[in-house]
């Protein structure tokens, strides 16, 4: 993805990059990414399924007419048209995932993690690491995989203001999710290490034990603190 999409005119206010104002005198940036845009339109916009689905009504309406005996140029017509229909209905999905794209940056800093997100509202979210209770990794081809982020209880936010970098499913706690980022083991790693560090915990060695079903290997990160940085790796 181009970086120059966030650093747009529509950003210019921004302090730094990807931040609402400039980081106070010690806090260091870790990491900053986007999320991919292949990844978002194949796993948050399921464009595999959509276009499975468009190519059945197509192929519906083809074997109908034939079987009705339409005639031929009435059919064509028929055909165009839907097909038209489709690739604006999948070009408009494949737009809305690049828009997502281009207007996210996510940041990790030693002390925090920061959520730029929205196309219409633009949005910024804070997340101190102190306030992070738990974090998991999906791991997906190429790397590219999700974190999401359970936040202590005195934190709280809509799942309409964070989708969809909101772990799926989760509606009664919504927990914000780094989602379909590039490298995301290097980011878990980092990430881990910079959760340790603000709160002064050792984390523990990580263990592999078999997954329940699919025969995927799961490690679980484990900390000393009782509230730690806990959660598992699923290789996908």
């Amino acid at each position: 993805m181009n970086p120059n999409l966030h650093t747009s005119p529509e950003h210019e206010f921004e302090a730094q990059l990807g931040l609402p104002e400039k980081l106070p005198k010690g806090e260091s940036i870790l990491w900053q990414g986007a999320p991919d845009f292949k990844a978002v339109a194949l796993r948050v916009f399921h464009m595999r399924a959509l276009v499975i689905y468009f190519g059945i009504l197509l192929a519906y309406r083809l074997f109908s007419g034939i079987y009705d005996g339409d005639a031929f140029a009435s059919l064509a017509m028929s055909m165009v048209w839907m097909a038209l229909l489709s690739a604006t209905c999948l070009g408009l999905v494949a737009y809305f995932a690049y828009l997502i794209c281009s207007t996210t940056l996510y940041t990790v800093t030693d002390r925090r993690i920061v959520m730029r997100i929205g196309i219409v509202l633009n949005m910024t979210f804070n997340l101190p690491l102190k306030k992070i209770q738990g974090a998991g990794l999906n791991v997906g081809q190429q790397g590219i995989g999700d974190i999401p982020l359970k936040l202590d209880s005195s934190t709280k936010i809509a799942m309409f203001h964070l989708w969809p970098h909101a772990k799926p499913g989760a509606w009664a706690n919504p927990e914000p999710m780094l989602r379909c980022i590039s490298d995301s083991q290097k980011v878990a790693a980092l990430l881990s290490e910079a959760w340790a560090n603000a709160n002064q915990v050792d984390l523990a060695e990580q263990t592999l034990r078999p997954a329940k079903t699919d025969g995927s290997l799961y490690a679980d990160i484990q900390s000393s603190h009782r509230s730690g940085l806990n959660g598992e790796i699923k290789v996908a």
